[in-house]
Order: structure tokens, then sequence, then C-alpha cells
């Protein structure tokens, strides 16, 4: 009963601020609140059931390091941001525009694939959160809703659905924000409470290094501060993505450290959405508000990110290609993704699709500071990252 009443009052709480505060409408926060939303959108479900069966009691442990390297690549970006950006501009290095360009072509590929991962993890959400054991149902959802988002794309309407991002922003991460308390209040009462408090077992095998590495979706998103150039000032979008980064970065380690009571159920669970049937230990409200939260906010996101792709695919064509008929790939391309891989092999094509963009981003900081008087060491730095991030695109597998 008290963490029902925990996640009532705060998820209240925080809907409301997120709404109606006056912090709420500062331009520092709009420009935080489109990152902070991708990185913890999805991933913060999705994560807990595949760690917990790769790495058991070491799964805080593994998200750290993903989120390590995560903030490492948001150095990176931040750099581009900061230097990179006016040099493109001034349009003197053919180097860096060859790179930056090919980088936009990945990208493009990736949010194909990221468009089709929100709506494959929606499916399974949806069919998890109605108790309905039919996986294989996850798939001709997502392909429905591919559907509908072309068809809205092609008549102009996917802007008025993105309107509704705020909206489903703020429900997500006050539901976060709830079930986080909630989740503190359940973790408190199972150590201090009668019995044994039986934790999972740490375990860390070579094989699952590769798992890891392919969940490196999980926390992306934090890139899409890169591309709002047009709303925000160089200065506002750099401090956003680490407000973005290190907001999220807390919110995902002390949720895997309160979830310790639970990670061996976790492990247990089938399916990618464990974690909602799992919440039900917790609370008898969270599985239903887990479930309209995470359908709300897959849905905002895979038009967000369609919208996004069809910009970038008029600009990569110098608009020979209509943004509204681009909408027909973009539903194609996906239809064809998720008729071919299941889940897990979707969360890893989608890691390794946004692995590659941020290796070219690497090499475009790369580029842009070996010519740069004083910045030698960051230039081996982002070499580094280069390298790490095309080991993700190559060796990422996906769990299970």
């Amino acid at each position: 009963m008290i963490p029902t009443i925990t996640f009532v009052a705060i998820g209240a709480v925080v809907l409301l601020g997120l709404l109606f505060a006056p912090f709420s409408q500062t331009a520092i926060w709009r420009a935080t609140v489109t990152p902070l939303a991708s990185i913890i959108g999805s991933g913060f479900l999705v994560s807990a059931p595949l760690l917990a069966r790769e790495f058991g009691g070491f799964a805080a442990l593994a998200m750290a390091l993903l989120i390590l390297v995560a903030m490492l690549i948001g150095w990176t970006i931040r750099y581009n941001i900061r230097v990179v950006e006016p040099q493109l501009a001034a349009d003197k290095d053919h180097v860096l525009h060859s790179i930056e360009q090919l980088s936009h072509i990945v990208l493009a590929f990736a949010y194909f694939i990221s468009v089709s991962y929100y709506l494959a993890l929606l499916g399974h959400f949806v069919l998890q959160g109605a108790n309905i054991d039919r996986p294989e149902l996850a798939k001709p959802i997502a392909i429905s809703l591919l559907v509908v988002i072309g068809l809205l794309g092609w008549s102009g309407g996917a802007q008025k659905v993105a309107r509704v991002e705020r909206y489903a922003t703020a429900l997500n991460l006050s539901v976060i924000a709830g079930f986080l308390a909630a989740l503190a209040v359940f973790a408190f009462g199972k150590i201090v409470g009668p019995g044994d408090f039986l934790s999972a077992a740490g375990k860390f095998e070579l094989k699952s290094l590769p798992v890891l590495l392919g969940l490196l979706i999980v926390v992306q998103g934090f890139e899409t501060t890169r591309f709002m150039g047009e709303e925000f000032d160089a200065q506002t979008r750099i401090k956003a993505m680490w407000n973005a980064q290190l907001l999220s970065g807390v919110v995902y380690i002390v949720f895997f450290i309160l979830l310790s009571p639970l990670l061996i159920d976790l492990s247990q669970g089938e399916g990618v959405a464990a974690v909602i049937s799992v919440s039900a230990m917790v609370a008898g409200i969270l599985p239903i508000s887990l479930t309209i939260a995470a359908t709300a906010s897959q849905f905002s996101a895979s038009v967000a990110d369609s919208i996004g792709d069809a910009g970038l695919i008029g600009e990569i064509t110098h608009d020979r290609v209509n943004p509204s008929h681009a909408y027909g790939l973009i539903a194609l391309v996906g239809i064809g993704i998720l008729w071919s891989t299941d889940v897990d092999q979707v969360i890893a094509l989608a890691s390794r699709a946004f692995a590659l963009f941020y290796a070219l981003q690497c090499l475009v900081a790369f580029e842009a500071a070996r010519k740069r008087k004083g910045d030698e060491k960051k230039a081996a730095a982002f070499l580094a990252l280069s390298i790490v991030s095309g080991a993700v695109f190559i060796f990422g597998v996906p769990a299970g």
C-alpha cells in the first residue's frame, strides 16, 4: 500500500511540475527534455531484464559502463557543436564536410531502424501490460502502426501528432519518478523487513560483452541536440546535452541499485518487457501505469524520429525527395526490418547503426582537433572513441 501511495504522490508532483512549473518553460529545459526523453524513454524498461539475465548482480556496473561510453561520446559531440559547427558553416574544410555528410547518411539509416525499434518495443509493452501471452502479435502491431505513421507523414499529419510529444514525455518522466520512489520504499522494506534478503549473484562472461555493446541504443538519444541549431544556440545545446546525460545516468544507476531485490525475478522473466509484469510485486498499479507511459513515449518517439528522418532524406538528396514522400520509404524499410528480425535483433541492429554514426562523429572531431593547436591530446581521445564505437558496430550482438 505504501509503495502505491508513494508512486501516485511522487508521480503527480513531477507531472504537474513538468507541465506547469516556471522552469518547464525555460529554453534550457526545453532543450534538455528532448534528449532526456529519448535516452530514458524505452531503455529504462528494456535494459533491466536484459542486463539482469546477462550480468545478474553486476547489472548496475554493466549499465555504468554503458553510461560511461555514452558520456565520452557525448563529450565528443559537444566538441563538434562548439568547434566543428563554425568550421562547417565557414565551408573551408572539405574533409570535415565529407565525413559530416557521410555521418548524416548513416544517421538516416539509423533512424529507419530506430523507428522500427520503438514500435517493436511498443507491441511487446502493450501485450505484456494486457497480460496477453502471444508475443508473435507484437510484430503485426508494430507493422500496423508503421503503416499509420507512413500515411500520417504522407498526408502531413505527422507534425500534428508530434505536438503531443511534450505531454507524452511529461507523463513518461513522471511515471519513472514515481516508479523509482516506489522501488525505494519496496527495497527498504525488503532489506529491513523479516526474512532473508536474496540478492542476485553477480556474473560476467566474455560472451556477455558483445551483448552489452549491442545495448548501446538504451543510452542513445543525446546526439539530438547536435541537430537543434535552428532552435537553440550552441551553448544552450551543449549544456542541455550534459544535463540530459548526467540526469539520465543518475536515474539509470539508482534504478538498477533499487532493482536489487527484483533482479532474480527479472532474470527469470520472459521478453524485453518483463519489468512490467515484475513491477506488480512493488505495486499493483505499476503494470498498467508503465504500459500507458511506455506506449505513449514509444509512439511519440517513433513519430519524432520519422519526422527527423524525412528531413534528413530531404537534406541528403538536396530536396529532390519530397519529405512527405520520404515517409513511404521510411514505412517500407521499417516493415522490412520488422518482418525479418525479432525484437532483440532490432535492439542490437539499432545500437550498431547509431554506433557507426558515433564513430563518424568522433572522426569529425578527430579531424578538427588534430589541426587545432592545443587539441592534440583531444584528437587522440577522439580517435580512440571512434575505434570503440567501431567495435560496437562490428561486434554488438543481440541478447538471448
